[in-house]
């Protein structure tokens, strides 16, 4: 294997020399330069990225932290996590959480051991244990989809989409609208999507009854039972807002299953504008958060991080409703 030394030997130059034309860095003759960059080209020789990252400090990693792969949303993110970075000469090192509140904070100590340049963290909650975490490995860190004190975040206008969408259905005649969420601890997805559904509600004058706001987990069958659950109420609904598509077409196929034509006997929207939703019979409203965007906002942030450049603590990117014709 070709080394320094023998690239300085085959150039008649020393090591440091060689190392400073490697990496651009301090003063060589015009002459040593180009015997350097001859004697590469002609051996093919490439420094190691170990070798690399001893001299800068810097592994040119980053950590991904996200809680599932099963799902859109976070493949999205990472697709533009990935596109951006690599432009920077960065490559991501993924770990998945499995939506387990303990592995997040066993993966941010990993990173740390892997001693990556900077942890991007795609979460699902905020809580005191996390965020004292955070703290405590002190690496650069961005996470995106949740608001947190103190750290740098990309978020989604949750509250706002939601109580958009909710002003549609009321638009079109419904005044009886269901509501299928997650749990709150999930302050984005969890709390402030429902709080846009009940104050837009409010805001319109129109009351909901309890058994119309179903808790959910994130998958097409737990959509399923949370809208059997809201039709077995006697003053039955005139449409739904699901947190997430996945719980919008588990939704959508109890309807089915009932006879129940959609939007006819049920109008029905997600969130996340997911590739199955445009194909959906019929096709799913729904909302687009730009996940790619994001995840190349996040990019963006980290790397300003790491390089101590000016960076922007918060970003809240922006949406769009897509109307189809499931409502």
């Amino acid at each position: 294997m070709i080394t320094i030394k023998d690239i300085a030997e085959m150039a008649n130059v020393s090591r440091s020399t060689v190392s400073r034309v490697l990496n651009d860095s301090g003063y060589v003759s015009e002459e040593a330069r180009k015997r350097v960059e001859s004697v590469v080209k002609e051996t093919g020789y490439a420094p190691s990225e170990y070798a690399k990252s001893l001299r800068t400090k810097k592994t040119k990693v980053i950590g991904v932290i996200l809680p599932t792969i099963q799902t859109e949303t976070p493949s999205r993110i990472v697709t533009g996590l990935g596109r951006e970075l690599s432009k920077h000469g960065y490559q991501i090192l993924l770990a998945n959480t499995d939506h387990d509140k303990v592995k997040e904070l066993e993966y941010l100590d990993l990173l740390k051991v892997r001693q990556v340049d900077g942890i991007v963290l795609i979460a699902t909650n905020t809580d005191a244990k996390l965020m004292k975490k955070i703290k405590e490995i002190n690496i650069p860190l961005v996470m995106i989809g949740q608001e947190a004190e103190d750290v740098m975040h990309v978020t989604y206008d949750d509250y706002r989409a939601v109580r958009e969408l909710t002003r549609l259905f009321i638009q079109k005649g419904h005044e009886k609208i269901a509501f299928i969420g997650v749990d709150e601890s999930d302050r984005a997805v969890g709390y402030y999507r429902k709080k846009g559904f009940l104050d837009e509600m409010a805001a319109q004058g129109l009351s909901v009854e309890q058994a119309w706001v179903q808790k959910a987990i994130f998958d097409i069958a737990s959509g399923h039972e949370a809208m059997e659950k809201i039709l077995k109420n006697t003053n039955k609904p005139t449409a739904t807002i699901a947190v997430t598509d996945r719980l919008a077409i588990g939704a959508m196929s109890y309807l089915k299953e009932k006879g129940m034509k959609i939007p006819t006997d049920m109008a029905i929207a997600g969130i996340g504008a997911s590739e199955m939703s445009q194909y959906m019979e019929p096709p799913l409203t729904t909302v687009d958060y730009q996940n790619e965007k994001a995840g190349e906002e996040g990019a963006k942030q980290i790397l300003a991080s790491i390089e101590s450049r000016p960076l922007q603590e918060k970003i809240v990117m922006d949406y769009r409703l897509i109307i189809r014709e499931s409502v």
